[in-house]
């Protein structure tokens, strides 16, 4: 796939030009991986240019038998290329694939305009999306990893010796040896920035696990309606659009579920068929809310025709972060969103469905159909470990009796003279808490 681009501007200015013209061309490869449609792939990678105010005026889908290691292409299609080149008046091409530092090099100089890939596009797109230091430096650790595999492209005009002294390097040392280690000097100290996150997360988790409240994570492909959801269930205002990777930096909430239970509510990135490695590495320290979560809900576009391959591509993602999620995992959801834009013999149908397989839920988070039944099965979820009690204490002790309203489900409750019996459900860790304060006598 191709996006092409009119005016004349540097990559780090190009996703600022609202004017800018572009064409995209996705290249249809036999044998290939991609699970979407070609149409899909074409209409995703054009959402993408769009995304950072690309006018895109050239889109089209090319089949290729081969990918030729030189130039991607074959000559005569690059020639057909030049010809839309020129006559658009194309000043950026975008490849909706991963090209080599060489194929990119070569493409560039038959085409004499500026070339990249899908990687690329989508690290541009990061970049302008990132708001909090985190998700910043996250891009940058990406957008270095991937700059450090191009310097054989980047700085062929400057590849003369250049004295130094020092950590500078010695004598002959090359201009791209000298900018390769001020990469790497980069990428160590983001790296070290990182892992201070990491263990600050690491050390929220475990405050919170003191409390202890546990976490639903929401995931899913990018635009899907995860932010969507979570400003529905918690009125937080979150940046919801529809628009590509609208939401990078993590956002968590707590909420009440209909029993009184209190959870983390976690919106995360969305994922895309083909996510750069570069991307995942660096945002392993917020997908790690994931990992740890205790109920992963799994948000799906059910209007998208390529609904069914976007959730392989999220399932995958996941599975190389090493989380193996299958659809009857025991704290797996999967919420079937924008049934709003479907039929209503659709969502009669997809509600049928749902009543033999309950962790799979149609919902809309513009009207709120399913969010009810939703915030029920992720209390059945929670609550399935919980241990049916009855517990005695005195009736004059009002701090435990708001401590069990708060922190279990009471079943039923009976006075007893000075004594208040209560039948509850509880988790194991809260009953050891309850079984550390004086006054309370288990019965059963």
């Amino acid at each position: 796939m191709v996006i092409a681009l009119k005016p004349k501007l540097s990559t780090s200015q190009v996703h600022k030009a609202v004017s800018t013209k572009a064409g995209v061309v996705f290249p249809n490869i036999y044998d290939s991986k991609i699970l979407l449609s070609s149409e899909a792939r074409l209409e995703e990678a054009v959402g993408l240019a769009q995304s950072i105010n690309l006018n895109v005026c050239f889109a089209e889908i090319t089949n290729l038998k081969t990918v030729k290691a030189g130039n991607f292409f074959g000559q005569g299609y690059i020639d057909k290329l030049k010809a839309t080149v020129d006559s658009e008046g194309i000043e950026l091409l975008i490849i909706d694939a991963s090209l080599s530092p060489i194929q990119q090099r070569n493409l560039e100089k038959k085409l004499q305009i500026k070339v990249i890939d899908r990687t690329a596009l989508i690290l541009e797109i990061f970049g302008e999306r990132a708001q909090t230091k985190e998700g910043k430096l996250q891009v940058e650790l990406a957008h270095l990893s991937y700059q450090r595999s191009r310097l054989v492209r980047s700085w062929t005009h400057l590849e003369r010796q250049r004295g130094g002294a020092g950590f500078l390097g010695g004598p002959g040392e090359t201009q791209i040896e000298l900018d390769r280690r001020i990469i790497d000097d980069k990428i160590v100290r983001i790296k070290k920035e990182l892992d201070k996150v990491k263990q600050t997360r690491s050390l929220q988790r475990s405050a919170r696990q003191k409390i202890p409240y546990p976490v639903v994570a929401l995931v899913g492909y990018t635009n899907a309606g995860k932010s969507s959801i979570f400003n529905r269930l918690t009125g937080a205002g979150v940046f919801a659009q529809d628009l590509l990777f609208a939401t990078l930096d993590p956002t968590m909430r707590r909420i009440r579920l209909q029993q009184g239970n209190e959870v983390i509510l976690s919106d995360t990135v969305g994922f895309i068929s083909d996510l750069p490695h570069e991307l995942i590495m660096a945002f392993r320290a917020t997908l790690e809310e994931v990992l740890e979560a205790d109920v992963i809900v799994h948000v799906r576009d059910i209007s998208n025709p390529d609904s069914n391959a976007q959730k392989k591509d999220v399932l995958s993602v996941l599975a190389s972060l090493g989380l193996e999620h299958s659809d009857s995992a025991n704290n797996y959801i999967e919420l079937l969103n924008k049934t709003d834009l479907l039929p209503p013999e659709d969502v009669s149908r997809l509600e049928k469905n749902s009543l033999r397989h309950p962790n799979i839920i149609p919902v809309s988070a513009q009207s709120g159909a399913g969010m009810e039944r939703f915030l029920t099965e992720v209390e059945n979820i929670l609550t399935s470990q919980d241990k049916q009690i009855l517990v005695q204490l005195p009736a004059q002790d009002g701090k435990t009796i708001a401590w069990l309203h708060a922190n279990s489900q009471v079943l039923s409750s009976q006075c007893q003279g000075d004594k208040l019996s209560f039948s509850i459900k509880i988790s194991s860790d809260n009953l050891s808490r309850l079984q550390g304060k004086s006054g309370v006598k288990i019965l059963s």
